[in-house]
């Protein structure tokens, strides 16, 4: 476009502007060359929108001005077509706003990609909606008047990630002196969405917005924005609004930096918008003058060559991809709108509340949904009254719509309004009170003190009247002082004040099936369920078995719900188990954007777990143990045997591929946990766990021996895979395994590490290649030398984790800390405790009550019986008496078949299941002859083994 005029009305209308600029580029850039283009080009983009055959309607995001602005033009001027700037897939959603409580995002999500890096998934692209906006205006007006099209121009939520792949492209604002703040929960109720900007109006060029801040006076660009801009618009009519919000898209658009991929994917867009436009335009024959085009300033100034209904290029849009996207309506809050578009916190609640003063002082009708919720309604009237008919908009001639507003405007001074010191006035009590209520100190005197100082502060900073953040300012400097003694900070209950973090709520009618069957199921919970904080749900199992379908959905969505959304308080499901009564603090409402998005994933909660299972399966980062988890779970929740025995051979095409030892500890608790669960409640083994258990023999026999000596195996993880062998050795060897694999494999071990080398001795103990009296001799070797007693902590850890695989071993373990204890000088035992309580602490807490039991059964019970107690283990053991005859009593009498005669029952039970008959001979005879005692005279051997093993030695 030209730097110059093109007409004589061009000339007439903005030749006073144009004069103006030109001047002051030349006094103050010496020259009017460079500035002059930039001034007078500011000039030439608003001249050029103001005289577009269709009516441009540029507005700000979330700006109350533009609300106001827009609910008073559309009352003017009736348009019979809306374009908006807005994803066009979103279109059939905005319907539902209807049945939702303001503010909520439109949200396009995709859990599936297809057309762009798997990294990206999920893709979430939101549009949040607020009542203080003038896109709410406009979708309001034409989803209730009869005969007006709304119509969604903007480039579509698959071209917003084909365009542009970043996810946001600044942080919020931060506060002064760099503190950023505590961030509220709702400020993440958007997640990671990337937010679709309307009227995005920011400067981009850092030196224009750090100028603007400090000549300004202010900290942040939302306070320059109210300030400047803001409150000045709230009384201006529509063509002067029309021109100023121009002239601002335009300045930023010509003084942003030499971002191309930014700039790149804004003139995309306006090109996407005007070919949809003038595609509509010519589809539905409407004319230019019936339509009203609403999009952001910015996009308002362009320059692009599709500009216009008689633009000239051709553009050409390129076809989606092949993902698949779902969309819905999810809660939004004032706090995720800051959060996600880079606002100071508490702006869009002083927005918010600049709305409600802007509807009192002008008394405009704001348009509203039928239906909204919260909406008030119509007070009843006992005479009918005709409906006002109304007026009809006479168009504007085009020179009088393009007269020069602007210089007016930027001539005109604020104005200060009484009621504003009022409003200030009651601004200053309100404070005290909340101040007072969070455990201030405040009173009347600081109420005055608050007052006075935002007067003052407003005066310093060239204000003709003070602004919410000046009294913001001042609130924190007369009441905070030095301390904040309760939760929230002055500041944040400034913002409380002005209106809060307003949470919006998506109403049941547009929930995603999934959801209201959610809702429909746990109706009988008799709860609020759409009410936001916590509600407790009481379920006795025993007296109301149909509770037991609400129980199930409830730990379904503890297995598919953030933490806290549905979190039991009584009652637990494992394998095997049944609860009789749940407790359950539920915060559905808390969390609905999350139940909206499962809605995303399917229809029902079981075929979202059961999808989710088979992701979890199946997905590139698998293991065997998420893949028993995933098994463990459709048995749990789902209660699918089909499912359960297909991941369980994929547990076992898993297994086979793994190298690594990492998540032996979690595959063996799996496993005895579901053995466990099939033993008991099936007839038989499922097949895949048979074949699981032979594999898994086979698959960690063969990396025991590389496990002892790699250095980054756990001595836990060398511990759980020996547990797996010898738990599970009888069921493999009786399914086929050969037991020389396991002793060859524990043979060929060569650990040099002292926790693996105790491990390794309880595994030999365990095959029978290391008797006990021999592991105890190695203990006392290890005490009895003085360069091993600084690492004795840690083959006692060893030892500890030869519980899990050995836990018949518990009392040498006992015995071996024991003989430390009373072997160790002082001098060398106290240095050595600290070590000894964090080994065992860091690597075998868990296995701490299995030695504590055993210690409880060796030690005496009482104090008093300890001065006289000897330990079983140095107990001197009784001289064997020869095992060719039974023993003697001191006086000569046979003691050897006493008992057996005492209780003869036990032998006539087996005498009688083997078919036996005989009589009892008298014990006076066999001890005469001793006839009982000759099958150990000729077989002598399983005596002496009996005594061995019973004396320990």
């Amino acid at each position: 476009m030209s730097g110059s005029p093109a007409n004589g009305i061009e000339e007439t209308h903005f030749s006073a502007l144009r004069g103006q600029l030109h001047e002051a580029a030349t006094v103050f850039a010496d020259g009017p060359d460079a500035l002059e283009g930039i001034l007078v080009g500011m000039v030439d983009d608003v001249d050029r929108a103001v005289r577009e055959p269709l009516e441009i309607f540029p507005v700000c995001h979330h700006s109350p001005a533009s609300a106001l602005a827009m609910a008073r033009r559309l009352r003017e001027k009736q348009p019979k077509v809306v374009y908006l700037e807005l994803c066009e897939d979103m279109a059939p959603l905005l319907d539902e706003l209807r049945n939702c409580r303001l503010p909520v995002a439109v949200q396009a999500f995709a859990s599936d990609v297809d057309g762009f890096p798997a990294e990206w998934a999920p893709l979430s692209v939101v549009a949040p909606i607020t009542e203080a906006s003038a896109e709410y205006q406009a979708i309001a007006y034409a989803l209730d008047t009869p005969g007006v099209e709304l119509v969604l121009v903007d480039r579509s939520s698959d071209h917003v990630f084909q365009w542009d792949g970043r996810h946001g492209e600044r942080a919020p604002e931060e506060e002064p002196g760099g503190a950023a703040g505590t961030p509220e929960p709702e400020a993440a109720l958007h997640g990671e969405a990337v937010g679709v900007e309307i009227g995005d109006l920011r400067p981009r060029f850092a030196e224009l917005e750090e100028h603007l801040l400090r000549h300004g006076k202010v900290r942040h660009w939302s306070e320059w924005w109210h300030q400047y801009v803001e409150v000045p618009l709230g009384d201006s009519d529509h063509d002067a609004y029309r021109q100023v919000m121009f002239l601002v898209g335009s300045l930023f658009r010509r003084l942003a930096p030499g971002d191309g991929d930014r700039v790149r994917v804004d003139e995309e867009r306006e090109r996407y918008m005007w070919t949809r436009i003038r595609e509509h335009l010519v589809s539905s024959g409407a004319g230019p003058e019936d339509c009203l085009y609403v999009c952001g300033a910015f996009h308002a100034a362009s320059r692009v060559e599709e500009f216009g209904v008689a633009g000239s290029g051709s553009y050409s849009i390129s076809p989606r991809s092949a993902t698949t996207w779902q969309h819905g309506l999810i809660p939004s809050s004032h706090a995720a709108i800051e959060a996600q578009f880079g606002l100071v916190p508490g702006s869009v609640s002083i927005a918010a509340t600049q709305w409600a003063k802007n509807l009192k002082r002008t008394r405009v009708q704001p348009y509203r949904l039928a239906g909204q919720d919260g909406a008030k309604k119509p007070r009843a009237s006992k005479k009918a009254v005709a409906p006002r008919k109304a007026p009809a908009v006479v168009p504007a001639p085009p020179e009088e719509a393009s007269a020069d507003r602007l210089s007016g405007f930027l001539r005109r001074p604020p104005v200060l309004d009484t009621l504003d010191e009022a409003e200030l006035l009651g601004w200053s009590v309100d404070i005290v009170r909340a101040a007072r209520r969070s455990g201030y100190l405040a009173s009347t005197a600081d109420a005055i003190a608050v007052f006075e100082t935002s007067i003052l502060l407003a005066g310093m900073r060239d204000r003709a009247k003070p602004t919410p953040y000046d009294f913001q300012d001042a609130a924190i400097t007369c009441i905070e002082k030095d301390s904040v003694p309760g939760r929230r900070d002055v500041r944040r209950l400034v913002e409380i004040m002005m209106g809060g973090d307003r949470i919006g709520r998506v109403g049941y009618d547009a929930l995603p099936p999934l959801a209201r069957d959610v809702h429909d199921r746990l109706a009988p919970l008799e709860l609020k369920l759409q009410q936001r904080g916590v509600q407790r749900a009481l379920l006795d199992l025993h007296s109301s078995p149909e509770l037991r379908a609400c129980s199930d959905v409830l730990w379904m969505l503890r297995r598919l719900m953030p933490h806290g959304a549905a979190r039991p308080i009584m009652g637990e499901r494992k394998l095997g188990e049944r609860s009789i009564q749940e407790s359950w603090d539920l915060a559905l409402g808390t969390h609905q954007r999350a139940l909206i998005e499962l809605g995303y994933e399917g229809v029902s909660i079981e075929q979202v777990l059961e999808q989710r299972l088979r992701r979890d399966a199946y997905g590139p980062r698998a293991t065997t143990a998420g893949v028993l988890a995933a098994v463990e779970d459709a048995t749990l929740y789902l209660r699918s045997r089909r499912l359960a025995d297909e991941l369980g051979h994929r547990a076992l095409e898993v297994l086979a591929a793994e190298r690594t030892v990492d998540g032996a500890p979690e595959v063996l608790r799996r496993v005895r946990g579901l053995l466990a669960y099939y033993r008991t409640g099936e007839p038989v083994l499922p097949p895949w766990v048979e074949s699981f258990v032979k594999a898994g023999y086979a698959h960690y026999c063969t990396l025991l021996p590389t496990a002892f000596t790699d250095e980054d195996a756990t001595v836990g993880q060398v511990a759980a895979m020996l547990g797996f062998l010898f738990s599970m050795e009888s069921l493999a060897l009786s399914l086929g395994c050969d037991r020389a694999q396991l002793e060859l494999a524990v043979a060929q071990s060569r650990p040099t590490d002292p926790e693996r080398t105790a491990l390794l001795w309880a595994a030999q103990v365990q095959l029978g290649a290391l008797s006990r009296a021999e592991l105890r001799e190695r203990c006392g070797e290890l005490l009895a030398n003085p360069m091993v007693v600084p690492a004795y902590p840690r083959y006692l850890s060893g030892f500890v984790h030869a519980l899990v695989p050995v836990p018949g071993l518990a009392d040498v373990v006992v015995e071996a800390v024991s003989n430390a204890f009373g072997r160790l000088p002082d001098p060398v035992l106290l240095p050595w405790l600290p070590t000894l309580i964090t080994t065992l602490r860091a690597g075998a807490a868990d296995l701490a009550p299995l030695l504590i039991r055993e210690a409880g059964r060796i030690f005496p019970a009482r104090l008093a019986a300890l001065d006289t107690w000897v330990p079983p283990w140095r107990e001197v053991p009784e001289t064997a008496t020869s095992v060719a005859g039974p023993a003697k009593a001191a006086d000569g009498a046979s003691r050897g078949a006493a008992l057996l005669f005492a209780h003869p029952g036990t032998l006539d039970a087996v005498a009688e299941l083997l078919g036996c008959d005989g009589a009892w001979a008298s014990l006076d005879a066999d001890a005469a002859g001793v006839p009982g005692a000759a099958l150990l005279a000729r077989h002598p051997d399983t005596a002496g083994a009996w005594e061995s093993l019973l004396s320990g030695s």
